[in-house]
C-alpha cells in the first residue's frame, strides 16, 4: 500500500512540472473525476482542465470550484453523451482543434443499474458503450496528442498518462466469450462487467504497444461515494460500507498520484526510472498496469495469461476496431 503521507509528497512535486498541463475527464461532472480535477488544479501550474459529460449546471458548479481552487486554471466543458461513439468523436475533434498535446485521459463514465441490455441507437448496450467502447475511443483518438505530450521539447512536461477507473479483476478471474465480446446473445449484468473489463485490460495492453511513450492504468478505486449513489437503496449501502471506504478528498489524492507518478512509467521509458513496479502482464515497466485503490499492481492470473496465449490482445482488439468502423467510419450501427 503507497501510504497517503507518500501520495501527499508526491503530489506536492507536481508544481515542479512545467505549466499548462492539459487533462481530460470524461464523466468529469460528478464522482471520482471530480475529485481528481479538483487535487490536479490544486497541485499544478495553469493547469488547462476538459470536463466531458451530459450536467451542464454540475460542470459550471465544478468549473466556478476549480477555480476557487487555482485562478490560473482553464476549465472548459464539453457536454456530449459519450455512449453513442459518434459524440465521443465530435468531443475528440473539438478538444483536437484546440490542443496540440494532452498529458492526462482519466475516464470514470458510467452508471450503475441492475437492468438487462438497452441497446443505443448505434446497437451497443448502454451501460457497455460507457464501461468500455467509448473509453476505447478515447483512447484511439487521443493517442496522438498523448504522444506529443510525451515527446514534448520541455523534460518537465513529458506526463502522458491514460487512466481508466473501472476494475481490471473481473476480466482475469472470469471466463470470457469470444464468440459474442459485445454480447448481443448472452448479455447479463455480470457478463457485462466482465466483458467491460477484460476488453479495457486487453486495450490497454495492446495500445501501450503501439504507444510505448504513453502509460495506460486501470484502476478498482474502491468504495468512493458518487453521484451514481443518489438512490435510497445505494445511500443505504454507502452508509453501511461507510467504515471501509476512501474519503472524498483522498481518493481524488490516490488518483493524482497514481495519474502522475513515475513508478508507472510508459513502456519506452521504465529502463531510467527507478522503481518502476510490474505491468500487468508480470513484465517490470510494460507501461500497462493494474491497480488496487492504494496504488498496489494487481498481478496477472493463470486465466489472464491463457487468453494472452490464446491471442486475446489481438482478437479483442479486432473486435473493437470492427465496432468502430461500422459505427464511426460507416455512420452504421454495429
Amino acid at each position: 500500500m503507497v501510504s497517503l503521507a507518500d501520495v501527499r509528497a508526491h503530489n506536492a512535486t507536481l508544481k515542479s512540472l512545467a505549466p499548462n498541463l492539459v487533462a481530460i475527464f470524461v464523466g468529469g461532472t460528478s464522482g471520482i473525476s471530480h475529485y481528481t480535477a479538483l487535487e490536479f488544479a490544486r497541485n499544478t501550474r495553469s493547469p488547462h482542465i476538459y470536463l466531458v459529460g451530459r450536467n451542464q449546471t454540475a460542470a459550471a458548479n465544478i468549473t466556478a470550484e476549480l477555480k476557487s481552487i487555482n485562478s490560473s486554471s482553464t476549465v472548459e466543458f464539453i457536454k456530449k453523451d459519450v455512449s453513442l461513439l459518434r459524440q465521443v468523436d465530435e468531443a475528440c475533434k473539438e478538444i483536437k482543434g484546440k490542443e496540440k498535446k494532452v498529458n492526462l485521459l482519466f475516464m470514470t463514465v458510467g452508471y450503475l443499474t441492475l437492468k438487462g441490455r438497452n441497446e443505443t441507437e448505434e446497437g451497443l448496450d448502454h451501460k457497455f458503450a460507457l464501461n468500455y467502447y467509448a473509453r476505447a475511443r478515447f483512447m484511439h483518438n487521443l493517442a496522438p496528442l498523448l504522444d506529443a505530450a510525451a515527446k514534448d521539447d520541455d523534460s518537465k512536461a513529458t506526463l502522458s498518462r491514460v487512466f481508466s477507473v473501472y476494475d481490471p479483476a473481473l476480466g482475469k478471474n472470469r471466463d470470457f466469450n469470444f464468440s459474442d465480446p459485445s454480447l448481443k446473445e448472452n448479455f447479463s449484468v455480470r457478463n457485462c462487467a466482465t466483458h467491460g473489463s477484460a476488453l479495457g485490460n486487453f486495450a490497454m495492453e495492446h495500445l501501450a504497444k503501439q504507444w510505448p511513450n504513453t502509460s495506460f492504468i486501470h484502476e478498482m478505486p474502491g468504495i468512493v461515494e458518487t453521484r451514481a449513489g443518489g438512490s435510497l437503496w445505494l445511500k443505504a449501502l454507502y452508509t453501511v460500507l461507510s467504515p471501509f471506504s476512501v474519503d472524498k478528498k483522498e481518493s481524488g489524492e490516490r488518483h493524482l498520484f497514481a495519474a502522475t507518478a513515475p513508478r508507472y512509467a510508459p513502456r519506452a521509458k521504465a529502463d531510467s526510472v527507478e522503481g518502476v513496479v510490474d505491468g500487468a502482464d508480470g513484465i517490470k515497466g510494460s507501461g500497462h498496469y493494474h491497480l488496487s485503490w492504494n496504488g498496489e499492481t494487481q498481478a496477472s492470473t493463470k486465466r489472464a495469461d491463457k487468453m494472452r496465449a490464446e491471442g486475446a490482445e489481438a482478437k479483442l482488439w479486432t473486435h473493437t476496431t470492427e465496432v468502430f468502423r461500422k459505427i464511426c467510419e460507416e455512420g452504421g450501427k454495429y
